[in-house]
């Protein structure tokens, strides 16, 4: 059982962040991704249970977005040069499984980092969120960027290790044993629940 510290709900959020078909496409069986996708529902519902935020996440782009990136943007040149991800293409819409409802938080981000192109930062703020649960598509992606960004905002953090996913299983196990815990509170969807209990 984790040894973190039990959750004070209402200043909580989940962060959902690209769990998208276009992104959960890129994991590698349909399995993994069905049951990545039940564990974070059930995540969902129990903050949602406590009286937690949920705030979304996800990638996509305008033209003028896609315009605005440079030849230099290793990771997302290629993306406007194809017009990949658009923002009102199915694919890059959060999956229905895991649908918002009224009240939920909702940007676009048109980087890695959820708060670094968003209005998230303030957003949580203006709830008076001071503790951020992350899960997300991919570990060495969104997760990464987003809970260095948000460590350096001094957010409490807790990263799902079964609610997070990466294409490379290599990379996403040495990030959740050697550099994520150094930021925040490693935990699985089941210590998510009894923290949430606990409280």
């Amino acid at each position: 059982m984790s040894t973190a510290p039990v959750f004070d709900s209402p200043h909580t959020a989940l962060l959902v962040m690209d769990h998208q078909p276009a992104i959960l496409a890129s994991l590698p069986e349909d399995r993994d991704r069905d049951a990545l996708l039940g564990r974070v529902a059930g995540a969902i519902a129990d903050v949602r249970a406590n009286g937690g935020t949920i705030a979304y996440v996800r990638v996509g782009f305008t033209e003028a977005d896609w315009d605005a990136i440079p030849a230099s943007n290793k990771s997302f040149a290629p993306l406007a040069q194809h017009r990949l991800m658009h923002h009102e293409d199915p694919a890059a819409a959060i999956h229905e499984r895991l649908a918002p409802r009224d009240g939920d938080i909702i940007v676009r981000k048109v980087r890695y980092g959820g708060m670094s192109t968003t209005d998230l930062d303030q957003r949580l703020r203006e709830r008076g969120i001071t503790t951020l649960v992350v899960s997300g598509i991919s570990t060495s992606g969104v997760v990464l960027s987003t809970v260095i960004d948000a460590a350096d905002r001094d957010y409490r953090l807790y990263v799902l290790s079964d609610g997070v996913a990466d294409p490379d299983t290599q990379v996403h196990d040495f990030l959740l044993q050697r550099i994520l815990p150094a930021r925040a509170h490693i935990i699985d969807t089941t210590e998510l629940h009894a923290l949430l209990r606990a409280a």
